[in-house]
């Protein structure tokens, strides 16, 4: 096995201050903030002379990060926040929650906003996308019933994808 865990989701935000606070409503918690820059680190992302200031937000269960980043320069090249979901390349971070509607009522007040409606998917799950700080695209899904293992419902026992 060559990968070991996935360790962190980045996400470039313009108001790293207001990405925070949405995620920590959300639950996630804040590990620290720092700024990151020099020679360094325009080797690892070939973005040279960058100044970034990140935030390191983990999951409650500790197995999960998101790295919020603000680059102070250079300036953004690009702006993705907006595209539809059938848009190539990063899409969303899914989380799971307790309680879907509570969370939606608490991420409303902080200006998230559901992109259609929330569904459920054959008793399984109540699932929605929503756009939160910034547009930033979200799924939500909240687990129904007693499921007692992290196994993929999608999954049937012969390893193949159920359709949804």
């Amino acid at each position: 096995m060559t990968v070991k865990r996935m360790d962190n989701v980045g996400i470039v935000v313009e108001d790293i201050d207001a990405a925070v606070e949405f995620f920590t409503e959300l639950g996630l918690i804040l590990e620290g903030r720092m700024p990151i820059e020099g020679e360094w680190a325009g080797r690892v992302t070939g973005v040279r002379d960058q100044r970034v200031e990140i935030a390191m937000m983990r999951t409650p269960d500790g197995h999960n990060r998101l790295e919020l980043s603000r680059f102070d320069a250079p300036e953004i090249a690009s702006d993705h926040r907006t595209a539809p979901v059938n848009s190539l390349g990063y899409l969303r971070v899914m989380f799971a929650v307790e309680d879907i509607d509570d969370t939606l009522e608490r991420l409303g007040k902080l200006g998230a906003t559901v992109v259609d409606e929330v569904v459920n998917y054959e008793d399984i799950y109540r699932l929605c996308y929503i756009r939160g700080p910034e547009g930033i695209l979200i799924g939500l899904a909240q687990e129904l019933g007693q499921q007692t293992s992290r196994e993929n419902p999608r999954i049937t026992k012969d390893r193949h994808y159920k359709k949804i």
